[in-house]
């Protein structure tokens, strides 16, 4: 045998090995550690074989090509399949987290629920532990029966006076009630020579429950409401023989006003005596109006069984958290009586007004201001006065808020419309 012959069976050798070991190594996680010396042992069998072999080495090599596409098509649907599994199982997973999570956020939900009901609950308890006034005791009136000579009764609510720690007003704090007194003092002087007047105390809500959320604040205005309800439920049956009504209030009295409206009125009998609501210095919405028919809204300066409503800013101001800059309300001009946007010159200001807890006018000034209704919010803004010559004096309340002069700046003309809706009232039902 030549020696050229002899090297190309020797290569020939070498590429069978190198093949078998492919082979070895591509299928070893089917074939355990022991196949491999039987395997070996094969190979050099097949190196001492001649020209037999070395013919063969073409076809082995071939085999092993196929063998290897199989192989690697066996790999690759195997790794299609996992990945094909796993993701099922990530989207499994997620969805099974995700409904974990929604779980868990409605859970969270209804103990938070749970809580700020019990919170308010729990409010609602401490607020104010005495019981509701007895209103058959006239020393539970601030007002009762004032001005016997009138054709008309005014029901009073009084604004908000307590300034001290507490939630709702202690009925037995006697410097509390001077205030409350005083406060209605500044305002009677609008309606007393019309209207015979009485004005209940009540367990008001303190000034510190306003820088609570409206929800928080809700269970101490309750409490208020409550009284308020009692001491009108009370002079209906023993003092109004049917006679025509005012209704009035300022602020938180306003607030307790709507609340008579929506809880007396829309009935019958009773919103035939009304002769009107002044709801003054508490926001009135198409939402409340919509909701309770019976609260209707002033339109003209003598209409009555209507509900007449503004609250005052600089033009300058976008809101309060009385009245919200996202929030419109309905108001009425108190110096031309109109409920659009029509400017009024301060010329039609019969006088400002400005009182002491006494009820004396310590000053008046005719023609101090104009207004008109802003067309966006619905709130009175009001002309030619300064926020720096009218500050809002309460924290509460920004720079450009007039809240306090709702009914000081518009005294005279306030004075004068209750008269005339009075007339008017008594005209229609003769």
């Amino acid at each position: 045998m030549s020696r050229t012959m002899f090297w190309w069976k020797r290569t020939a050798i070498c590429i069978v090995l190198c093949m078998v070991f492919s082979l070895t190594a591509c299928g070893g996680s089917q074939n355990n550690t022991s196949s491999r010396p039987a395997a070996e042992k094969d190979a050099q069998t097949a190196a001492d074989e001649k020209e037999t072999q070395a013919a063969g080495a073409g076809e082995s090599q071939g085999a092993g090509d196929t063998a290897d596409q199989g192989t690697a098509a066996d790999a690759d649907a195997a790794s299609e399949t996992a990945g094909a599994d796993a993701t099922a199982a990530q989207e499994t997973a997620s969805s099974d987290v995700t409904a974990s999570q929604e779980a868990a956020a409605a859970d969270a939900t209804a103990v938070q629920e749970a809580a700020a009901a019990d919170a308010t609950a729990a409010a609602a308890e401490t607020a104010a532990p005495e019981e509701t006034p007895d209103y058959a005791n006239q020393d539970n009136w601030a007002y009762f029966a004032i001005g016997e000579d009138k054709n008309v009764d005014l029901f009073l609510v009084c604004p908000t006076v307590d300034m001290r720690d507490e939630y709702n007003m202690s009925m037995d704090d006697e410097e509390v009630r001077q205030s409350f007194s005083g406060a209605l003092n500044m305002e009677r002087g609008i309606y007393e020579d019309a209207a015979r007047m009485y004005a209940p105390y009540y367990r008001q809500a303190a000034m510190k429950i306003f820088d609570l959320s409206a929800e928080e604040r809700e269970p101490y205005l309750e409490i208020a409401y409550k009284d308020v309800s009692a001491a009108f439920a009370w002079y209906l049956e023993n003092e109004n023989e049917g006679r025509p009504l005012i209704i009035a209030g300022f602020s938180q009295g306003a607030d307790l006003c709507y609340r008579l409206m929506k809880e007396y009125f829309g009935k019958g009998e009773l919103d035939d005596q009304l002769v009107a609501v002044y709801a003054i210095g508490w926001p009135m919405t198409q939402e409340m109006t919509e909701q309770y028919p019976q609260i209707k809204p002033a339109a003209a300066e003598d209409d009555t069984g209507v509900v007449i409503s503004f609250d005052c800013e600089s033009p300058e101001l976008e809101g309060t958290f009385i009245n919200p800059a996202d929030q419109k309300v309905i108001s009425i001009n108190p110096l031309n009586w109109k409920a659009d946007s029509t400017p009024a010159d301060k010329s039609l200001n019969k006088g400002a007004c400005f009182t002491s807890y006494s009820g004396k006018i310590k000053q008046e000034v005719a023609e101090l201001c104009g207004c008109y209704i802003d067309e966006e919010r619905g709130i009175l803004k009001v002309t030619d006065v300064t926020p720096a010559d009218y500050p809002p004096i309460l924290a509460i309340l920004p720079e450009g808020s007039y809240h306090l002069y709702d009914y000081q700046f518009f005294f005279r003309n306030l004075q004068e419309n209750v008269n005339v809706r009075v007339n008017q009232y008594l005209e229609n039902h003769q």
